[in-house]
């Protein structure tokens, strides 16, 4: 299986329909704080934008919200509003938060993030030794696991030695990793070669001067696919 790209941080639905045909799986929406943050509203009508497109194997990508400690229940009416198809947690959000969510709206799925720390990524020779222990308590309330750089799309990496311990630990449970931080079309290949990720997730490296770059993100697609 083909490793899944997202492309992160939509904000227009040209840019979305631009991207009709290309060998995508998720689009991302970011309803936390950001330079890129959207209104229910406003991603309402980039669903519906979503919904008009088809990948290169002729699915829809699903659409994806990024959330920072939103509350249930307000996360509940960004839903009845703006239907997503995958919820992915960037906060302090517990085991038993996504339990409720996954009770709450049994159709949608959880991702959860775990930032990496530049100082535990460099402990025990850039094995993360704690991988397990943070992962082990979402067993069965998450959908995916995704690795970030602290803070999140700040367009750094983080220490990618640590990688090949959260692989292990998510396979073990059953869930897909994502890598996400920093990743842009001259330095994905070299992820995917080395630690054959589930799937990439990117967001300002297909950008220019802050804004989505169709062809960036055609470059990007296609340095995966050729990986």
């Amino acid at each position: 299986m083909s490793v899944r790209v997202k492309i992160c941080g939509l904000r227009d639905e040209a840019t979305i329909q631009a991207m009709d045909g290309l060998s995508i799986d998720e689009i991302g929406l970011l309803f936390a704080p950001s330079k890129r943050q959207v209104s229910k509203e406003e991603a309402s009508k980039l669903i519906e934008a979503i919904h008009g497109i088809r990948n290169d194997r002729k699915a829809r990508p699903h659409a994806v919200g990024v959330f920072v400690n939103t509350s249930i229940e307000e996360l509940a009416n960004i839903l009845a509003v703006a239907p997503l198809d995958v919820v992915q947690l960037h906060g302090q959000e517990s085991p038993s938060y996504c339990a409720e969510l996954r009770e709450r709206f049994p159709g949608t799925a959880i991702w959860r993030v775990i930032s990496i720390r530049p100082e535990a990524a460099s402990a025990s020779g850039g094995k993360m030794v704690d991988a397990d222990e943070r992962l082990a308590p979402y067993a069965g309330v998450v959908d995916a696991i995704l690795i970030d750089a602290p803070g999140g799309g700040t367009g750094h990496p983080f220490n990618w030695d640590v990688i090949e311990a959260y692989k292990q630990s998510a396979g073990l449970l059953g869930l897909p990793l994502y890598v996400a931080g920093g990743l842009h079309v001259d330095n994905v290949q070299e992820l995917l070669y080395k630690h054959s990720p589930d799937g990439v997730d990117v967001s300002s490296g297909v950008e220019t001067d802050g804004r989505k770059d169709i062809e960036k993100i055609r470059s990007f697609v296609r340095r995966v696919r050729e990986a």
